[in-house]
């Protein structure tokens, strides 16, 4: 069973340490959780982040966090989703989770008429080369936390500021610059996410 939690808007700090809280404090009956939620704009750095992919953070917090990968960006109009998974209990190992992830978000895209693709050199999804969706993890005791975050309706200007995930030029879209649309059902697109996240983690793929 997953359990799904609807946040809404919510500041980055403190639901980066209810994550780490939620995956210290759990054991082996404890249901996974899937948050979707949005933050107010913020740049966070993996651990392995260098300072010289923050071109020009100007006045967006940058954040330092535990999950792997360089620096991106979130913000309004962004679905981001926490994948807390018992990757253990799951049988997933940690490429397999990063698999089901970036398959998920393929075909939640697909219902928009939206070829999206991997990168094995470099996790998230893309569109003809350009990032649509971010992807970071952490494993913690065998369980995961972070997630990925898709970009549906939102300001992308914050990406120039930066090397998006440590590639420089990388160029970032979203849903609506590839429909045209001049709105888009977020809460529709989210729960499509969801239920699409939730499928890859009950019926994996052999």
């Amino acid at each position: 069973m997953i359990e799904r939690r609807l946040l809404g808007l919510v500041d980055y700090a403190e639901t980066f340490a209810a994550m780490k809280t939620f995956t210290q404090h759990r054991n082996g009956d404890t249901p996974d959780q899937l948050w979707l939620l949005e933050h107010p704009p913020v740049f966070t750095q993996g651990v392995a982040g260098k300072a010289s992919h923050l071109l020009a953070p100007g006045d967006i917090p940058v954040v330092k966090i535990d999950r792997g990968g360089q620096v991106t960006y979130h913000g309004p109009g962004q679905w981001v989703v926490y994948v807390l998974l018992d990757i253990r209990r799951s049988g997933l190992t940690v490429r397999g989770l990063v698999t089901a992830i970036e398959r998920a978000v393929i075909a939640q895209l697909a219902q928009y008429g939206i070829k999206g693709e991997s990168n094995p050199k470099a996790p998230g999804v893309y569109v003809d080369e350009r990032k649509i969706a971010a992807l970071g993890l952490k494993v913690s005791r065998g369980c995961s936390y972070h997630g990925v975050s898709l970009n549906v309706d939102m300001d992308l200007e914050p990406f120039r500021r930066i090397n998006p995930c440590g590639h420089a030029g990388l160029e970032v879209i979203s849903m609506a610059t590839l429909l045209g649309a001049t709105a888009l059902d977020k809460d529709a697109i989210g729960q499509a996410l969801l239920d699409s996240l939730e499928h890859e983690f009950t019926h994996p793929t052999t």
